[in-house]
């Protein structure tokens, strides 16, 4: 394993990584790398990485705890528990615990993320009150879109049940008992053995360019039953090993029922999604579904249960094979994730004794072919734009308060340092503020004052009158990340500037 993560490690120019591996009842750990770029710090096995989505099945298994004790029913509605819970329309209100942890609810892929992403000053309750302003994509229960709205939800869920937080609840119910003592649960909190976070500066994409520290992190905990935690790999072997024993901590002690375990990996919402091309090929499931916080799907022929974990700056994928007793975890401390997914088939492979392709090679042309044609793309976009063409509007005109249903207001305002511009705040986003430069007709671009954020274009439709109707934006890259969801932000004007 050593020569290959080196030879991963060199390929995508990551920094570091951790490994937790669990055969049976042993665990081991491999690190390798530094926790800071350009630092002499090593990884080691109490290093902490951020683990994402991840997450998100530590609020499920909380949420099967809670079944266990008695307090909840999988069937109950959502909106029975939890004050002020409402969905768009009725029949979407009416969805259950299981509903809100299966990315079935009709919402679109990452719909409502910028209530969360890169931070918030709104509360998981404000954000549970907002859910009705989400005007979903699809029919309840109708297909599969990723979210992670519902799991702070959930997490709010937990808080209306208990009295306890989300926090409170999974360090005595779940860390305490499993003795993951690394393991934080939030994203910022600084501690003596943090990892570096870091990724790659967006030029032209985000993925493309040479690796540096990433300057902006997430921030606040209310998104944290989503993809707040922060976890070790000596504390994700305790967790994995958990979950292969169907919830047995030791001869004496269960955290959570046989029942339980069942429900975890119980198959709910079929995942249809392309599958990798060429050579990657080989990896796509014949089946895939996403259970209780984690999806089960195939390998070349074997079950297995997994998933994947992303936050600014770094990677995470967890991985058990049941049919070899055999679990493992591989975190890594930066965004392009080829290390990652060549490091998560290599291991498959050599435990289920398969012969194993060059994944690292098959990956590395996969993501540079990605890169290539994004930059392709913005290039003959930046080539047909028409920079003399408008805007049709004097500069100030466009300054005013713009309210979206679900997000809040967006202020634009006279830009005091450069003139004949207009700034841009995302009132419930503290920091998320940038420059508008205008692009071509009644379009303008972010230049956002918070690093590594994704760009996005504002454009103004007009009345017929010359007034302002509404501003819509959209990602600027390419490959932005869903999380980024400018698409579904529908502002119009709310008030005029000072």
């Amino acid at each position: 394993m050593d020569d290959y993560v080196a030879r991963a490690m060199r390929t995508f120019d990551t920094p570091g990584v951790a490994i937790a591996v669990v055969e049976g009842d042993r665990i081991a750990t491999h690190t390798y790398g530094v926790r800071t770029l350009g630092a002499a710090g090593a990884v080691g096995p109490h290093t902490l990485f951020p683990i994402g989505s991840n997450t998100k099945a530590f609020t499920a298994a909380a949420l099967a705890i809670l079944v266990d004790d008695g307090k909840l029913a999988w069937d109950d509605r959502v909106a029975d528990h939890v004050a002020g819970f409402r969905m768009y329309d009725g029949f979407a209100s009416q969805m259950t615990i299981t509903d809100l942890l299966v990315h079935n609810s009709g919402l679109g892929k990452g719909q409502g993320d910028l209530m969360l992403f890169p931070s918030t000053d709104r509360t998981r309750a404000e954000l549970t009150r907002s859910m009705r302003f989400l005007k979903p994509e699809h029919s309840f229960r109708a297909s599969y879109d990723y979210d992670n709205v519902l799991y702070v939800v959930a997490g709010q869920l937990i808080q209306d049940v208990t009295g306890q937080t989300w926090e409170a609840m999974l360090r005595q119910r779940i860390l305490e008992p499993l003795g993951m003592r690394d393991t934080r649960t939030d994203v910022d909190t600084p501690v003596a053995d943090q990892v570096g976070l870091h990724g790659k500066n967006s030029t032209p994409v985000r993925g493309v360019g040479p690796t540096a520290v990433l300057k902006t992190v997430l921030s606040g905990t209310t998104f944290s039953p989503a993809g707040g935690l922060r976890s070790s790999a000596a504390d994700m072997g305790l967790w994995l090993r958990a979950l292969l024993r169907e919830g047995v901590i030791d001869d004496q002690r269960r955290l959570f029922s046989a029942d339980a375990a069942k429900a975890l990996t119980t198959p709910h919402t079929v995942i249809d999604e392309p599958g990798m091309p060429g050579p990657l090929a080989l990896a796509n499931p014949q089946f895939n579904a996403y259970a209780l916080g984690l999806e089960v799907s195939d390998y070349r022929g074997h079950k297995v249960i997994t998933h994947l974990g992303g936050v600014l700056g770094a990677y995470s994928v967890t991985m058990i094979v049941p049919e070899k007793k055999v679990a493992f975890a591989v975190m890594v401390n930066a965004e392009d994730a080829g290390t990652l997914f060549a490091l998560r088939e290599h291991l498959l492979d050599t435990y289920l004794g398969l012969d194993s392709p060059d994944w690292i090679g098959a990956y590395k042309q996969f993501f540079d072919a990605g890169h290539a044609e994004a930059a392709a793309a913005l290039k003959k976009r930046e080539a047909e734009t028409h920079p003399e063409r408008g805007p049709s509007l004097a500069v100030d005109r466009y300054a005013g308060v713009y309210r979206d249903p679900w997000y809040g207001t967006a202020t634009l305002s006279r830009d005091p340092k450069k003139a004949g511009e207009l700034r841009i705040r995302f009132d419930r986003t503290p920091g998320l503020e940038g420059r508008l430069v205008h692009v071509q007709y009644d379009t303008f671009r972010t230049v956002w004052d918070m690093p590594d954020v994704e760009n996005a274009f504002v454009t103004f439709a007009l009345t017929p009158e010359g007034g302002i109707e509404r501003m819509t934006m959209a990602p600027v890259s390419p490959n932005a990340d869903f999380s980024w969801d400018y698409r579904d932000l529908h502002f119009t004007p709310a008030a005029k500037a000072r």
